[in-house]
């Protein structure tokens, strides 16, 4: 099963903007998306209350884990939307 780790670069962590974000982009991938703190239990990324329940602060690494067909793509997708500052994006 590919995994990743990733830094969450958000200025405010995983909260409710970036979280609904992170959550709708794994909800378009074909393959079930899995994240974690690290060494904690992985959750469904589709799940926006299991995602905000990681409590993912700013510099803290999430680990992404996916298993099937276009795994290491739905991955590579999800990592660059956890460590963009989505925050920053917004106020543009």
């Amino acid at each position: 099963m590919p995994q990743r780790t990733v830094v969450i670069g958000s200025r405010s962590g995983l909260h409710a903007r970036p979280a609904s974000v992170f959550v709708q982009a794994a909800a378009r991938q074909p393959v079930r998306v899995t994240v974690a703190r690290h060494g904690g239990a992985p959750v469904d990324a589709r799940s926006l209350l299991s995602v905000l329940a990681l409590g993912a602060k700013h510099g803290e690494p999430l680990v992404l884990s996916a298993e099937g067909d276009g795994a290491e793509a739905a991955i590579e997708e999800l990592a660059t939307l956890v460590a963009a500052d989505l925050d920053a994006q917004e106020q543009r």
